[in-house]
C-alpha cells in the first residue's frame, strides 16, 4: 500500500500545501528530486513520456521538461532553482501553456524514524485564480500517480 498524499488549499490564500511520506531515507528521496535521469522516471502520470531539456540543480540553475502524450501533445514546464540545501529545494514553476502564471515552490525533506522521509511542499501562487486553476487542472491525480511511481523507483534501488 502506498502512503497517502495530503493536498490542502485553504480558502482565501493563494497557497497549496502537500505532504507525503516515503519508505526511504532522505538522501534517496532528495536524490530522486535532483538527478534528471531519476526525475524522468517518476515525475508525472504514467501515460506521459518525459523529455528533460535542462535540469541544473543549483541556486540560479534552470530546469525545463516536456511531458508528451501518446498522441504527441506536448505539455512544457520550466523554472529556476532559487536555493538548494540538504533539507530544502526552492524553485519557480511555470506551465508553458499558461505563461506568466508562475508559482514559487519550496520542498522540505524531513527524516523520520525507521529510515523514512516526510516531503512537505508549499506552493505560493500570484493569485487565488492561479491557485484554483492549478487545482482544477487535475494536479492532484498527477501528483498522486507520480509519487506512486517514486515509491516504485525507491523500492527498486
Amino acid at each position: 500500500m502506498t502512503n497517502p498524499v495530503t493536498i490542502t488549499a485553504q480558502p482565501g490564500v493563494p497557497f497549496v500545501d502537500m505532504v507525503r511520506e516515503f519508505d526511504a531515507p532522505v538522501a534517496a528521496v532528495r536524490r530522486a528530486h535532483m538527478e534528471p535521469e531519476l526525475v524522468k522516471q517518476w515525475l508525472g502520470p504514467r501515460r506521459l513520456a518525459m523529455e528533460i531539456q535542462e535540469y541544473d540543480v543549483r541556486p540560479g540553475g534552470s530546469w525545463s521538461y516536456i511531458h508528451r502524450d501518446t498522441d504527441g501533445t506536448a505539455y512544457g514546464f520550466h523554472g529556476v532553482f532559487h536555493s538548494v540545501g540538504e533539507d530544502q529545494i526552492c524553485q519557480t514553476f511555470e506551465f508553458d501553456g499558461w505563461p506568466g502564471h508562475v508559482s514559487l515552490e519550496s520542498a522540505t525533506f524531513e527524516a523520520l524514524d525507521d529510515n523514512r522521509t516526510r516531503l512537505s511542499i508549499h506552493s505560493v501562487y500570484q493569485s487565488l485564480e492561479d491557485r484554483d486553476g492549478m487545482i482544477e487542472s487535475g494536479m492532484e491525480g498527477g501528483v498522486r500517480e507520480g509519487y506512486e511511481r517514486l515509491d516504485e523507483l525507491l523500492a527498486a534501488s
